[in-house]
């Protein structure tokens, strides 16, 4: 039997697509092969949100010419966002001509016939649609990486072009999911041993299905299904996020106290260029919403540093927004430009040397403030739902918190699988992006 391997670069929406192509490719009669260097296919799903991942990605790619030489059955295929760029297919096309199989965000379930017509032809296949409509996630069959926990798409692609962002042309516009296919989805999920499930969309707070349903209305839905101990959700948008939705925190004992609540710059001014449509004052509003109807929630966040036209004072007002809002943990970023995006073109480009200056500051900011936000757990009993044994140790296994954090415990149980169960951890060492414990 023929063997495959997924190497996937990006975010959660990416995850969930490669665990797509894994369930097509495992339909077709393929095994999984953890090492790509020894698989007969390969999948690379590529990200474009930052530059260093295009060089990444070429970087990997040109390695696997090696391999189209000593095998002639060896298949690869690129996929994912960056294909989704006329300039990067032009690339491969030019550097990297060997490559089997090209094709888009919008394009996964087509990979089995693009498969069946490179072997049947043995022409390389492209397919590339900027906005297909037909994209339809309850048809396929994914192969989840945990049995407990998965990954379900509420919306596809994004309509608010940020000034920075790349994805509403990588992904398409915006098109939301029917409510009940969602809700029938997680219900197949959780007959399948899932406890907790991520609602996925570049913005699900705009989530709106052909009936009407809000992003709220699905929450609650979702909650009242059987068997589900955690719902998750991201990604959230402070312009479009509600006092409904919010108040689903309070109301929905299933949605887990955590929110990514991306603030990407504390200053007004900066903000407006990016396009955000919000500014620092109605987003510390959310916040405290959120605070008020859930004190114990944890708020992650992203933050581009150096953004064009960036001063010292618009710094200083991210760093002031972070002191107010304590983020329990940030993605930070130093701006990187993207072919395409207003943004890129922008003439007042900030020098690299003050950009990881104030990358560094903020970094500290964060780390102290994260360390401080984890010492209040020490000595507590938290609930953890268990994903498996640690990556930095045989001995401990790993989970989350209700509120996201992560555990690293012993257990008496070593012996056992107790992956995908929900255990006591007595927390009795705290980290700056981790906590360390005992089960109970």
């Amino acid at each position: 039997m023929s063997s495959y391997s997924i190497i996937t670069y990006g975010c959660q929406m990416n995850e969930h697509d490669s665990e797509n192509i894994a369930g097509m490719l495992e339909a077709l009669g393929y095994i999984h092969e953890e090492d790509p260097w020894s698989a007969d296919l390969v999948i690379m799903n590529t990200c474009s949100v930052r530059e260093n991942a295009d060089k990444r990605f070429f970087g990997v790619l040109g390695q696997f010419k090696k391999m189209k030489k000593t095998n002639s059955d060896f298949i690869l295929c690129v996929c994912g966002c960056m294909p989704q760029q006329p300039r990067i297919v032009e690339e491969i096309n030019k550097r990297f001509s060997w490559v089997d199989i090209v094709f888009g965000t919008q394009n996964i379930a087509q990979l089995p016939e693009l498969l069946e017509m490179r072997k049947k032809t043995g022409k390389k296949q492209r397919a590339i649609i900027d906005n297909n409509p037909h994209i339809a996630e309850d048809e396929m069959k994914p192969v989840r990486m945990h049995q407990h926990k998965a990954l379900v798409n509420i919306t596809f692609g994004c309509n608010n072009f940020c000034t920075y962002c790349i994805v509403p042309f990588t992904r398409g516009r915006e098109k939301s999911r029917m409510l009940a296919e969602v809700v029938c989805e997680i219900e197949r999920l959780v007959a399948d041993g899932v406890k907790e499930v991520m609602l996925l969309g570049q913005n699900v707070d705009s989530y709106k299905d052909a009936l009407g349903n809000s992003f709220a209305d699905l929450i609650k839905a979702v909650n009242e299904i059987a068997g589900l101990e955690r719902i998750r959700f991201m990604t959230s948008h402070p312009k479009d996020i509600s006092d409904e939705m919010i108040d689903c925190f309070k109301s929905c004992e299933k949605l887990c106290k955590n929110i990514h609540l991306p603030v990407q710059s504390g200053s007004d001014r900066i903000l407006k260029r990016m396009n955000r449509h919000y500014d620092r004052k109605r987003y510390l509003e959310i916040v405290d919403k959120l605070r008020a109807v859930c004190p114990d929630i944890t708020i992650s966040t992203d933050i581009i540093v150096g953004f064009p036209g960036e001063t010292e004072e618009d710094f200083e007002e991210t760093l002031d927004i972070a002191r107010k809002v304590r983020y329990d943990s940030a993605f930070t970023f130093i701006y990187s430009p993207r072919e395409g995006t207003p943004a890129a073109k922008f003439e007042d480009q900030v020098e690299d040397g003050v950009c990881h200056e104030r990358f560094n500051r903020l970094v500290e900011l964060m780390d102290g403030i994260s360390l401080e936000k984890n010492k209040v757990f020490m000595g507590r009993e938290v609930e953890v739902l268990v994903d498996g044994p640690s990556k930095t140790s045989e001995n401990t296994f790993s989970g989350r918190t209700d509120g996201f954090k992560l555990v690293n415990f012993t257990s008496d149980k070593k012996e056992e699988n107790i992956s995908g169960q929900l255990v006591k951890v007595k927390i009795t060492e705290t980290k700056t992006f981790s906590l360390e414990g005992k089960e109970i």
